[in-house]
């Protein structure tokens, strides 16, 4: 038999990613930590973490033993809450990955409301382009553009967005006119780097305007929002983006835009684990509130 107090430092070892830090969590030296990772190893019979210059990551035994892991925890809370009558304080590491926008724009503005409720969960916000596995434990919890088709996971719709044409003021007070779609082909245009998108979703252009003339081009939405907002060119702006900014101006906003959809989605390992399950709530919570703001005017 393994000591299953054991499984607390493999938990935190596998939330931070480095001695130090699961240490200092669990408030030990980090050579406890290391000796116990040892011991579980060697009682378990299987390496549990490959060690790199950049940390420590879950081996394939890892990654089968997390989820275990975290259902014991989970019921160890829940018995501390029902025997003791007391309310066992979540805690631990959430990883979140987002759309860049959505992750910089909007959830990390609101992520103090969540720590005032939940002083013991850190939050690790991932704010990229890019699809993470959350089979392979790269991020608890993920924001899409779509719903799954396939996999283990548990997902559900969180708000609907917009998206519309914009251009800054001083942009368009030294351009041509626009009255219509048609005048877009005088202009010049600010997006996405083609041959590096890997989310179809963000081919906006695609179904929207064609033959646009692109200026200037980027991976990343703030280098791109910029780029519109000293004049470059006109682009697709997340409306929760432009509406904070007044000089930016809606070009042809009832002939331009572009909705989109974005869902949640957990392992369904992970769905029942409080600390995870209190960062879904929050998520649920936050862009559910506010359809104006994510829609636009």
């Amino acid at each position: 038999m393994y000591d299953w107090n054991d499984l607390r430092f493999f938990l935190e070892l596998s939330r931070q990613g480095k001695l130090v830090r699961a240490a200092a969590r669990l408030h030990v030296d980090h050579t406890t930590v290391s000796r116990r990772i040892t011991a579980l190893e060697k009682q378990l019979d299987v390496r549990l973490f490959d060690k790199s210059p950049n940390g420590y990551r879950l081996t394939d035994a890892g990654l089968r033993l997390l989820p275990f892991a975290e259902q014991i925890e989970t019921s160890s809370n829940r018995l501390y809450q029902e025997i003791a009558g007391k309310d066992a304080r979540l805690g631990g590491t959430v990883r979140v990955a987002t759309p860049e926008a959505l992750g910089s724009q909007v959830i990390a503005r609101h992520v103090p409301e969540f720590r005032r409720d939940q002083p013991d969960i850190e939050i690790e916000l991932v704010a990229e382009t890019r699809r993470m596995s959350l089979s392979k434990r790269e991020a608890d919890i993920a924001i899409s553009f779509s719903r799954p088709e396939s996999g283990r996971l548990v997902a559900w719709k969180l708000c609907d967005y917009r998206l519309r044409l914009y251009g800054s003021r001083d942009y368009l007070a030294t351009h041509p006119p626009i009255g219509r779609v048609d005048d877009l082909s005088q202009h010049d245009f600010v997006s996405y780097i083609d041959d590096l998108i890997e989310m179809p979703e963000l081919r906006f252009f695609d179904n929207t305007i064609r033959n646009v003339r692109v200026v200037f081009r980027s991976t990343n939405v703030s280098a791109q929002y910029n780029a519109i907002l000293e004049g470059i060119g006109l682009g697709l702006v997340h409306c929760f983006m432009a509406q904070r900014e007044p000089r930016l101006q809606a070009v042809l906003a009832d002939q331009v835009s572009v909705e989109r959809t974005y869902w949640l989605l957990v392992h369904e390992d992970l769905r029942k684990v409080a600390r995870v399950d209190a960062v879904c709530d929050f998520l649920t919570r936050l862009l559910g509130q506010d359809p104006q703001l994510m829609m636009g005017d």
